[in-house]
């Protein structure tokens, strides 16, 4: 290969790794090259939003429509007068104080006050603070729309010490659908 020939490539290489540079890292407000990871956080409708950025911060989660509750509780789906079957994904987020190791109660009435569904929202974060964090909860139920087609969706604070001061609860009505689909 002829001296021209060297320059050339070595100009190529040099042009090369600058480019590669540049999509893969990010500089931030200091000029330090800082790399951003894959890690992805999960919004409240469900889908998921990554690092971007000069510092590699979160991108925004979609608007999405929620029901919430003082500023304890949001709840993403089902959303009040909302038609539901069986199972019902319930998803939200809660600051953590509405959390006790990891988990609160939920229950799902019939149109009567009696539960026809129990389970347990669990946390898909660090619930140890005073921030919100996301949850998710599964409900099987039968329901008996030949009475009444409406019912309500409980969203229990767990109370570890069991005093009625720390008692709290975030109820809706939700709908019954007959054949099962929304």
């Amino acid at each position: 290969m002829t001296k021209t020939g060297k320059i050339i490539l070595l100009i190529f290489l040099v042009v090369l790794v600058s480019i590669a540079g540049y999509f893969f890292t990010r500089g931030n407000e200091t000029g330090e090259t800082v790399f951003c990871t894959q890690e992805a956080l999960m919004c409240p409708d469900g889908s998921y939003v990554g690092r971007t950025g000069p510092n590699c911060e979160f991108s925004v989660c979609p608007t999405v429509e929620v029901s919430q509750y003082k500023d304890l509780i949001r709840v993403a789906t089902p959303l009040p007068e909302s038609m539901i079957s069986s199972p019902l994904v319930i998803k939200g987020e809660a600051r953590g104080m509405w959390y006790f190791e990891v988990s609160f109660p939920v229950v799902l009435t019939n149109w009567d006050g009696l539960i026809i569904a129990e389970g347990i929202a669990t946390a898909k974060g660090d619930w140890m603070t005073e921030d919100y964090v996301p949850f998710e909860a599964t409900l099987e139920f039968e329901s008996d729309t030949q009475v009444s087609n409406r019912g309500s969706l409980i969203l229990q604070r767990s109370n570890a010490s069991g005093l009625p001061e720390h008692d709290d609860a975030f109820e809706y009505t939700v709908y019954f659908s007959e054949d099962g689909k929304y």
